[in-house]
Formats: C-alpha cells, structure tokens, sequence
C-alpha cells in the first residue's frame, strides 16, 4: 500500500509500505522543492533572506562630489533616510524584486535608538578599515529558504556606539581593533540571545517564531518590534513612479496592499500595538527642510525611545511594526509567533482572513525542521564528525543568508534623478565606463553587512560551495555576471561597487566546470552559454592585460590587495611595466580551464574541437612566456613579479608570497581517451612537440594512467617545476602553517624584501595578521594570513596532479621532515589544517576566535560559528572582516571532499 504525508503547501512524502515496513526512503521533500523551482512550477526561492543588514555606507547611496560613501550616507542617517537602491534591517526576508521588506527591531530601554540594522564602523572608522561591531549569526538555511534560523546577541546596557567610535579612532595600525565584548558589556550575562525562526508553508507564507532569552540573572524588559514596510519607489521623481503603497493596522496585524505584489499580511500572536509612520526622509531631522511627511521613516524609533507623536494615529502608512513590550524573569524566555503572508493577488483589497497561529504553524514549523535535518544529511557525509556537521552547515547557512536583492541602475546613478544633480565629476569618477549596467536581481554576496554588495571572483568561489546544495542557483549565478547587462561591451567581467573597472582573477571559468562536476557532469547546455561570454572575456585579458604581446600579463592587484611592494592597481613609481606571475599564472589556467570545458563540449558538439585546440595552443604560449620572459627564478625555484623598465631592464621583485606559487592552479590531463575522441587535438599537440620543442616543458610530460593508458600533463609548471616549488610552500619556516598555507613566506620576517624605485624605497615584510599599512586601504591583508580561496585552489590543483603522478611521486611533507607523502595525503592534510581552523581541539578551543575567552568557553557561544575573511598567518584566529565572508564557506567544501 502507499503512504502519504502531505505537508503545508502541497509538498508530500510517499512511501511504499509492505508488510507494515517502507519499501523506500521517501523523497527528500526539500529536493522536490528544488526541482519545483527549478522547472518554475513552484517558485520556493520568491522570497528569500535578500535584505541586507546595512545600506549606508554604500556606493549606490552615495551622491557626494568626492566619491566619500561612508560621510555622505552614514549609519547616524539610516534610521531617518529614505534608500534609493534597497533596504536593511534585521533577520530580513523579502521578496526577489524587494517591493515589500520585513525585519526586526528590538530597543532595551537604555540605547538612544531602537535596534533596526546592525552598527560598525566606516572605512575611515575604524583602525584597519571598516568593520561590523555587532554579534549575530546565520545559524541554518536550506536551498529555498523553506526552513531558517537566525541569531543575535543584544545588550541589555546601553549600546556603546559613542565608545566603539571614539576608542577604534584613537588605535593605530599597529593597534588590534577595539570591539564589542572588549567593552565588558556582555560581562555577568546581562545580554538578550533572541533567535528567529522561518518555516515556509508555501512559497508566500512564511511562519516566524521569535525567540528571547534573557541570559542575566535578574528581571528585564524588552521591546520587540518587527516590521513590515514597502521599499521607497515612490520619491525620485521618476515618471510613471509616483504610485504609493499601503500599510493599516488592525489590532495585532498589519496589512498591506501593492498594485503589484497585491495583499500581504503580518499577524503576530499576543497583544501588540500597531504603529504607523512613512518610509520617507525625515528631511526636518537631517537638513532642516520640510519632510513629505509629518509621520516619517524614523516615526516609530522616536515614538518608542521618547514617546514623541510621530506614528500615525489613522494606523496608516508605508511601513508598520507590531510593538511587543516583554518583560522576561532571569534565565526565562518568551516566544512571538508571526505569519507574513500574501493574502491576495493584485489588487489585494478585501480583508483578509485571520492567519493560523495554532496547530497548523506548529505543523508547518516541525515539517521544514525536520526536513532541514534530513536534506542536510543527504549532503553531509555520516564520515564527518557532529563538530565538522555543525561547521558545514553553519557555512552554508551563511551562503544562503548571503543571497541579497542588488538594484542599481547606473546610467541614473550617474545622470541623477530628476530634480537632483549629482556633481559634474561623477560623469568622468567612479564606475563612469560603466553606464550600461543595470542590476536588479538576487545575487550571492560576501556578506550582508561587510559587503552588501557582489564581489565577481569572491562570488566564483561562492558557487562552488553553494552547488553542493543547490546546484541550480549556482549556475544561474555563474552566468548572471557574464549576461549582457552586467559584462561590459568590451569583454570586461565587473569586479564590484567600489570600482567594477578593477581587475580580478579569471576564476568563472574555474567554478564553472566545478559546478559542472558537482552537478554530476550532464549540464552541457550550462557550460555553452558560459562558454559563448568567457570567449568574449578572455579576448578582453589578451587584448587589455598583455600590452607588451609577450603572453605574459599584467593586471593590477587581481584581488591580493597589499601584496606587493606597492599598490599594483596604481601608476608604478617608475616609468614601465609590471609584468606579473600571478597576472600570467591566472591566464595559463584560465586558457586551460577553456580548454577543458571546449574538449567536453566537442564530445557532444564537433563544432567546438577547433576552440578546444586554439586553447591549448594559446595555453603553451603563456606557460613558455613565464619562462622566456624571466618570471621563473630558477636558482630560487620560484616564480616572481617583474618590472619592465622603459630602457627594457628587467626588475624582479623577488617577494616569495602566493603570486609566485598560483602558476601551480594553471593544471590539466589529457586522457588517451580524449585525444582519441578528438584527433584534431592529438594531432596538434604531436605537431607541437615535433616543431615547436621548446613547448616541450609544458605539454610533454605523459605516462601511464590509472586505466593502463597513455595521459598527458599540461602544466604551467613542469614535473622538475612542480618540486622544487612544493619544496619551498610546504616548509614549515615559508608558507606551511598548522592551519594552512600563509600567503606570504615566514622567511620575510627575518629579512624584508625591498627596493628602491624612483628615490622611494618600498618595502614588503611578513604580516601575520592585519594589516599595518594603508596600502590599497588597509582592509585586508595578503603579506601573511592565511586566505580559504588560494588554499582552496592549491589544494585543487595537487589533487590534478596527483590524478597524473598517482604514488610515483612523493615529496617531503613538511619539508625536511625526512616523511616522503603523496599528493593526494599532503592535499588531504592541508585541507584537514583549515577544517581544523574551525573545530575545537584538544582543550575545546576554536583557533578562529584565539584569545576571545567568551567565544572560546562560554556554552552559549562558542558552537555560534563565524567566517572571517582571513586567518592569521601563526595562530589562525579570524581578522578582517570577521562576521560571514561568503568563500570562508569553501571549508564546507573541504568537509564534504575529505569525509566523503
């Protein structure tokens, strides 16, 4: 006989029962969501948690005549200031065109403002540039969002807004940063752990729990505001958009009418008060001008803190709350149950029916956690330990939450909106080149706060992680930045807000065939279309980045920041060129990361065996450069930075850092198989090695593979290469840490490297941990730490070869260890070192949080999982932007690789 469980929202389990006992496992019910998105019959992922946790701050808001973000929208005008491009808030979802928002908010009775969006400190805030200073977490999420949890710690003392600014001013450089729990406020407990809770139950009703703890050991109140509002469309001047929305409150709900979206409700349970205001400019509060409105955007934040009459006593208006006042004994918790639903389609008038806050949110609540658990087992291997399980789906969790509404228009950015002139600079300043862009989609992000906007190549390595959960999303995202409205017209990908002009690493094609393979290598239509645009881009780097037409390439700082002596996106300090290694080594691998995708097409299509062969000639011509050109060092046995000057002398920076060992990712095999299936290929590599010997170093290594035929290796770096570099990145006194590969040698610690260039003399030295100098802004460092997405690759690139050598080759492993490894053991290793960056040791200790003792003993922290960007290059305690950097997730990756 057949069973069926059927759950909210017409997703069902089937099984086959026979003789009282399943037949089966039933259907991983948030799979079939997925493939009900994917095939647009159910669109699951409609709603989302696309609204960032800050939009002050940022380029798009910023119509200054100096380009000066962070002074012109600060985080003091957020609460007041209407947005022009998207919205913020707390544990936010909204839909996938952000036309409604909702959010929490929550005020402890002692801060000057109620708690709408998270705090930190701008660019030129703080002493190693911008920085979140706040605590919350992304604690789960599936695919579609059928299922969330997100936390946040809230102090019950005044928040120390003033005191975080004015300390972190007076730090330098050589200082750390001065941040929340240094200020002693969580001490003796006295914070609020409020968790929310989202369960879909169907792809536009969302029930939400909202949790909150109170941790001290007395009495507290607390305010608990959640928001529904419409995002400003209305106020620019723009003809056609001048149509407002809705919003009325009716006792415990609040309901909202939109000619587009149609009727949507949010009803809480309890007794809360409605309140009303505008989303619009409190121009009176900021500029002393008239507002459009007596009730404005911060309406509700002065009623609540001061009792002033800024909510609109007709209980009607463009955003609501329902106002909860908790009083909570010690130790004790209380619990709001909220549905946010789209009760009608346009024009959603009518009144809407009382939502189910009873027997079916609890159905709906248990259904998608315990679906949660089961799509998470699937994915996670039973070889992993609970603590790595924990990891992992926290770092997913974190991709799924870093998913976020992005609209920016920038042809209006740059023209103004009508009755507004932005200053006459802008047409020839910032993003000026890049007038074609018009952005209005979901994309993943590094992080909510940090980077409320896409970075391109951060966002690569995104996908890789994401596609071991939602292999649709991933390549939708792939191909999203290569689509006409995002590519420039000249081939450029855009790198991100600050400047899409800047240049960096080519990796698309890298996480497309990633994708790919995760994906069980059947997408081929996928791999066309991303094939079609990365042709255009790499006609781009050859035409733009080699200006000598010498295959080797320049670049800029290609996403590695301080690296170097000098900013490397800057005019150089002396008339020339600099020609670089990791500039070079990007280029070779993305040749053959065309190569590889062109040799899968033509097994399907003929027609793309002449790509596939132009590839592999063009790969060989940048590998031979490296080496023609002077990049390689051979009595170093590394590859280095030159600079060419005019007169034609040759420079090498000899900085052993990650530049000089990236020319290891640049890696393929030909198989007997493929060169049998493609003659055309076969045969222009024999007229290689027959005419062009020189070639030889970089395409002519074979031997026998593990099917008992011929393979060939194309390598950037030749067997003898290979060695000789691993002998220098797995010393313990170089590169090799406990947790990872630095980015920069130890070796520089003793002896900086450095050199005089125009009566300047710049200097590169080993830099564990933040930076120290203002070198590219001084945000993030590459002159030590360690970084997931280089590792990431290097570990990649020693499972290639080893997939060549197999056990014929070994190395030492550290290096004068005297312990010989294979490739296959040292790639397991290091990645075993960066999982270990996370996982408690020995003494229960996480090295990400270091000398943090909140974070390292106290239960009700230290299994809250953050993802820094980067890792100090001794110790691994998590710097830079520490909350949720969206490629630190690729330590999932690395669990699901290892246990598999």
């Amino acid at each position: 006989m057949t069973a069926v469980v059927k759950y909210p929202g017409g997703v069902e389990d089937v099984q086959v029962i026979i003789d009282g006992s399943p037949s089966a496992p039933a259907p991983d019910a948030e799979r079939v969501r997925l493939a009900q998105a994917d095939a647009g019959e159910q669109d699951w992922r409609a709603w989302g948690p696309y609204l960032s946790e800050r939009a002050w701050g940022t380029v798009r808001e910023d119509y200054s005549e100096h380009g000066t973000a962070w002074d012109y929208f600060p985080h003091d005008h957020a609460r007041s200031r209407a947005y022009r491009w998207s919205e913020d808030g707390m544990a936010g979802v909204c839909d996938d065109r952000q036309t409604f928002c909702f959010a929490l908010a929550l005020w402890n009775g002692r801060d000057p403002i109620i708690k709408e969006r998270m705090f930190g400190l701008g660019g030129d805030g703080g002493n190693h540039g911008e920085d979140a200073k706040e605590y919350w977490w992304y604690e789960d999420s599936t695919p579609t969002h059928s299922w969330m949890r997100w936390r946040y710690h809230y102090p019950q003392a005044a928040f120390p807004y003033d005191e975080l600014v004015a300390v972190n001013g007076l730090r330098g450089r050589d200082d750390t940063e001065y941040e929340l729990v240094d200020t002693g406020i969580f001490d003796d407990d006295r914070y609020w752990a409020v968790t929310v809770d989202f369960a879909k139950a169907t792809p536009t009703d969302m029930c939400i729990v909202v949790t909150v703890a109170n941790r001290s050991d007395r009495a507290e109140r607390l305010h608990v505001l959640p928001h529904l509002w419409f995002r400003n469309t209305w106020a620019w001047g723009l003809p056609g958009t001048d149509r407002v929305p809705r919003i009325v409150g009716e006792r415990r709900r609040l309901v909202g009418e939109h000619w587009v979206l149609g009727q949507i409700m949010l009803e809480g349970d309890g007794d809360p008060t409605p309140l009303l205001c505008d989303n619009d400019t409190n121009a009176e509060r900021l500029w002393g001008l008239p507002s459009r409105t007596p009730y404005p955007k911060d309406g509700i934040n002065d009623h609540v803190v001061g009792g002033a009459e800024t909510v609109n006593p007709e209980l009607a208006g463009t955003k609501g709350a329902l106002h909860y006042v908790l009083d909570v004994p010690a130790g004790a918790e209380r619990r709001i149950r909220l549905r946010l639903t789209r009760t009608a389609p346009p024009p959603g008038d009518g009144d809407p029916p009382p939502a189910d806050l009873g027997d079916g949110f609890d159905a709906v609540l248990w259904a998608r956690r315990a679906e949660a658990n089961r799509f998470f087992d699937g994915v996670i291997p039973a070889k992993a330990t609970a603590d790595e399980a924990l990891i992992a789906r926290q770092a997913i969790a974190g991709l799924m939450w870093g998913k976020q509404f992005y609209h920016f228009d920038v042809k209006r950015w740059l023209e103004g909106d009508p009755g507004s002139t932005p200053p006459a600079g802008r047409q020839h300043g910032r993003n000026s080149a890049w007038w074609h862009m018009t952005s209005f989609d979901v994309i993943s992000m590094p992080d909510p706060w940090e980077y409320p906007w896409y970075a391109a190549w951060d966002l690569a390595f995104h996908c890789v992680s994401i596609a071991r959960v939602d292999p649709g999303f991933a390549k939708e995202q792939l191909l999203l930045l290569l689509r006409e409205w995002y590519l420039h017209p000249n081939g450029q990908i855009p790198a991100y807000e600050w400047a899409y002009g800047d240049v960096n690493p080519p990796v698309h094609a890298w996480a497309a065939l990633k994708v790919f393979e995760i994906d069980g290598s059947r997408d081929h239509d996928f791999l066309a279309r991303m094939m079609h645009k990365l042709l255009m881009n790499f006609t781009w780097w050859v035409n733009r980045k080699d200006t000598g037409g010498n295959n080797v390439f320049e670049g800029g700082f290609l996403g590695l920041d301080n690296v170097g002596p000098f900013d490397r996106s800057a005019a150089l300090p002396v008339a020339g060129v600099l020609e670089q290694s990791d500039g070079t080594g990007w280029m070779a691998m993305y040749a053959l990361n065309l190569l590889d995708i062109a040799i899968v097409l033509a097994e399907h299509d003929r027609s793309w065996v002449d790509t596939a062969t132009k590839f592999f000639e063009h790969f060989a011509y940048i590998a031979a450069a490296a080496y023609s050109q002077g990049l390689w060092d051979d009595e170093d046995a590394f590859f280095y930075d030159v600079l060419r000057l005019a007169d034609g002398t040759r420079v090498p920076l000899k900085v052993r850092s990650v530049v000089g060992l990236l020319p290891l990712a640049a890696v393929t095999r030909l198989p007997a198989r493929t060169l049998h299936r493609l003659p055309e290929l076969g045969a222009r590599l024999r007229w290689f090695l027959t005419n062009r010997p020189e070639y030889a170093s970089v395409i002519g290594a074979r031997r026998i593979g593990p099917d008992g035929r011929q393979q060939r290796l194309l390598s950037m770096c030749g067997p003898e290469q290979v060695v000789r570099l691993l002998a220098r990145m797995l010393d313990t006194d170089e590169f090799l840490s406990e947790y990872g590969l630095r980015t920069l040698s130890r070796a520089h610690l003793d002896k900086p490297f450095a050199v005089t260039l125009g009566g300047q003399e710049f200097s590169v030295g080993y830099e564990p941990a933040e930076s120290t100098s203002g070198l590219f802004g001084g945000n993030s460092n590459w002159r030590g730490p360690i970084w997931l997405p280089t590792n990431f690759l290097l570990i990649s690139a020693l499972r290639d070869y080893a997939a060549f050598f197999g056990d014929d080759l070994q190395v030492e492993y550290p290096t004068r260890s005297g312990v010989k490894k294979t490739l296959d053991e040292i790639a397991d290793d290091l990645s075993a070192r960066l999982i270990a960056l996370f996982t408690r040791d020995g003494w229960g200790r996480r090295p990400i949080y270091g000398a943090a003792q909140l974070f390292q003993t106290h239960p009700d922290w230290r299994d809250l999982i953050a993802f820094p960007e980067y890792f100090h290059g001794d110790n691994g305690a998590g710097l830079g932007a520490w909350h949720q950097t969206g490629w630190t997730a690729l330590v999932a990756d690395l669990i699901l690789t290892l246990r598999r």
